[in-house]
């Protein structure tokens, strides 16, 4: 089993509940956090990530990774 994180997920949209698929965003190496991003059909932005907790809250909320190096 690969240990790389999937480069794309899918949720329910919190506006409209269709499908809407998040891809894997580019990070740096030192970066303790897999951030992915997704716009719905509906055009409401959706984010997610899996990492540090206040790295990801920063993330889901603001869109911007915080470097805390």
């Amino acid at each position: 089993m690969s240990n790389k994180p999937s480069r794309t997920l899918t949720f329910k949209c919190a506006k409209c509940t269709k499908s809407v698929q998040v891809f894997l965003q580019k990070v740096s190496a030192c970066s303790h956090i897999q951030p992915y991003q997704g716009i719905c059909s509906c055009g409401e932005i959706r984010r997610h990530a899996t990492g540090g907790k206040d790295v990801v809250a920063s993330f889901v909320a603001t869109g911007e990774i915080d470097h805390h190096h």
